[in-house]
């Protein structure tokens, strides 16, 4: 019975996790022409190209050579701690795992007008070879004295609509965590999300988002994993909190803003009847290593949301648009 539960739990943990993100694609926005300012990009697209594959040549060295070493020089943010996760699972399993793959071709660029500093530039992908869904990279500059860093990467959801920007030619407008306007500020709708996703239907912000793969993905793995955890009389236990300044904003040309932040996640789990509690899938397995187990183990998650916050008078919800989720930490309790 237990080594049914946890094959039961391992198939869960495989397939959840990605189930809404691995074979979808969000539809890319569409641009605009129109706007009314003297102010000009900071950029030009031939430059964010020019970034965008120093940043991925430089991700593939490190993939190829397993190895993290200098990588804080091209990634930041969450980006940093995702990517060196999937470097140290592909150290014990041989490989990295084909969702850590970032086409290099782009369908579409956002690029602001704004000066001063940190500079944000949003870029869509295309498919990549074996028709996974398109990613939202951000990049971010922190100083005029330093480079651009891959800083955020979301898979688009299938479905998913996304705002309108301006063309590069013209430029978009970084927005702030605080904006206001909208449904939410920024901020406070990730801090939302993160409740919605600890809470489910049970959350008091419900009514304010549309329903999203990522959710349906979440609760249909804690629901799977739960029948397991029962036959052995164990218990989870999920929690979710936003990080304050893990969050960037681009303005859209409806009026609304685009959202990525980081919300960070613990998963513990406790079996029963004095049973060990086992890493269930390889990310976990190489993660945890040669540790010893005990009857308590919990799992650190970076979770990687991008959200379309619309402006209040809109009378829409937020909805989610792509995500990321990665564990970066397993260890016994």
């Amino acid at each position: 019975m237990k080594a049914r539960s946890m094959k039961l739990m391992a198939v869960a943990l495989s397939f959840a996790m990605f189930v809404g993100l691995a074979g979808c694609e969000g539809q890319v926005p569409i641009v605009q022409a129109s706007a009314s300012s003297s102010a000009t990009p900071d950029m030009s697209t031939a430059q964010e190209k020019k970034i965008r594959l120093a940043i991925l040549q430089a991700i593939d060295d490190a993939d190829a050579a397993k190895s993290t070493d200098g990588l804080d020089q091209r990634l930041s943010g969450p980006e940093l701690d995702v990517r060196a996760s999937q470097i140290t699972v592909a150290k014990a399993t041989g490989g990295l795992d084909k969702f850590a793959t970032i086409p290099k071709d782009m369908t579409q660029t956002v690029i602001p007008t704004d000066s001063g500093w940190p500079r944000l530039v949003y870029t869509i992908t295309t498919t990549t070879e074996d028709q996974q869904s398109k990613r939202l990279l951000v990049l971010k500059q922190d100083s005029a004295r330093s480079n651009y860093r891959l800083w955020g990467v979301a898979r688009l959801f299938q479905g998913a609509k996304l705002p309108k920007f301006a063309v590069p030619d013209i430029g978009a407008q970084v927005g702030k965590s605080d904006d206001k306007g909208l449904l939410a500020t920024p901020q406070d709708a990730v801090s939302r999300y993160a409740d919605l996703l600890q809470n489910g239907s049970g959350s008091s912000h419900a009514g304010d988002f549309a329903d999203d793969y990522f959710r349906q993905s979440l609760t249909q793995l804690t629901q799977t994993v739960q029948e397991g955890m029962q036959r052995n009389n164990g218990t989870q236990q999920q929690t979710f909190s936003a990080t304050p300044d893990q969050i960037s904003v681009m303005r859209s040309s409806d009026g609304g803003d685009l959202v990525v932040a980081r919300i960070d996640s613990e998963w513990t789990r406790q079996t029963g009847q004095g049973r060990e509690s086992l890493p269930a899938n390889d990310d976990e397995k190489a993660l945890f290593g040669d540790a010893k187990a005990t009857s308590t183990l919990k799992v650190t998650y970076v979770n990687v949301v991008a959200l379309y916050v619309p402006p209040a008078k809109a009378h829409q919800k937020i909805t989610a648009v792509g995500a990321e989720r990665q564990p970066i930490k397993v260890e016994a309790l």
